[in-house]
């Protein structure tokens, strides 16, 4: 089972490390970087403007990226009919359906090791070391670059790409102001409330993982300056976990009862 797991993983990552998007993602996000240099000596804030713009690239395209994967490459293997050669062989379509996510979780590791390498060199350019709270801000884009991708997948599994990707961007931005959405119901008519509460119960928590610049339990946090802790971090990627694996379950369930007759 480990087996034919892994070689889905890894045909899904070499057929991802062909998708030309994917360079063209890198190569903004490695300008965006360099654009930081000159934005920050033109405001005078070298460090706080490269680790923003670094963050949020990181954050921004890694999500946006992981929705297109996520969304394509299932696509990809029912509308090139590959997917009938595969369901016939002895392999079970929910170990389809986790090798696939695991092959986009290795290219979405990759991009985002791509992206925290590119902003520690421009502060290695600007002489500012990389401190832990720099880190700790990267851990958490990944595990949420990670949920993202899951949510792809859930809605790729039974929605055509352009409904799935419509599905997956709008979770992620719900998920990201879920606090701000939370506070806005609050001056809200009852049925409104309703409604606010049960959609904050499907979306996944995803403002957990962008946490700088927010309060947390009454404190300001601020990756320039008092940031979460690695405890915080650990809690903040079991939640992503959990959200992970039951997406994935849901999306094998659905998948499994998919017909590609």
């Amino acid at each position: 089972m480990i087996g034919r797991i892994w070689a889905i993983a890894l045909n899904t990552f070499r057929e991802a490390a062909r998708i030309r998007v994917l360079y063209g993602i890198v190569v903004l996000v490695v300008g965006a970087n360099l654009l930081s240099i000159v934005l920050g000596e033109m405001a005078h804030e070298e460090t706080r403007v490269a680790r923003d713009v670094g963050l949020t690239g990181m954050s921004l395209f890694g999500a946006l990226t992981a929705i297109f994967l996520g969304v394509f490459l299932l696509y990809t293997e029912v509308q090139r009919r590959t997917i009938h050669a595969i369901v016939s062989k002895p392999i079970e379509r929910w170990e389809f359906v986790v090798g696939k996510y695991l092959g986009m979780a290795l290219v979405l590791t990759v991009l985002v090791v791509l992206f925290g390498l590119a902003m520690t060199l421009v502060n290695a350019v600007q002489g500012t070391p990389v401190t832990g709270n720099v880190v700790q801000a990267i851990v958490l884009a990944w595990f949420e670059v990670l949920t993202v991708a899951a949510i792809a997948i859930f809605f790729s599994s039974f929605s055509t790409p352009f409904m799935s990707g419509i599905f997956a961007l709008a979770m992620w931005v719900i998920g990201r102001v879920t606090p701000d959405v939370e506070a806005a119901a609050r001056t809200a008519s009852p049925w409104i409330k309703t409604l606010t509460r049960i959609t904050l119960e499907i979306v996944p928590d995803l403002h957990l993982f962008a946490v700088s610049g927010r309060s947390i339990d009454g404190a300001h946090v601020s990756v320039h300056g008092d940031f979460v802790s690695w405890g915080y971090v650990g809690l903040a990627g079991l939640h992503g976990l959990g959200w992970i694996i039951g997406l994935l379950a849901l999306s094998a369930l659905l998948f499994h009862r998919r017909d590609f007759v």
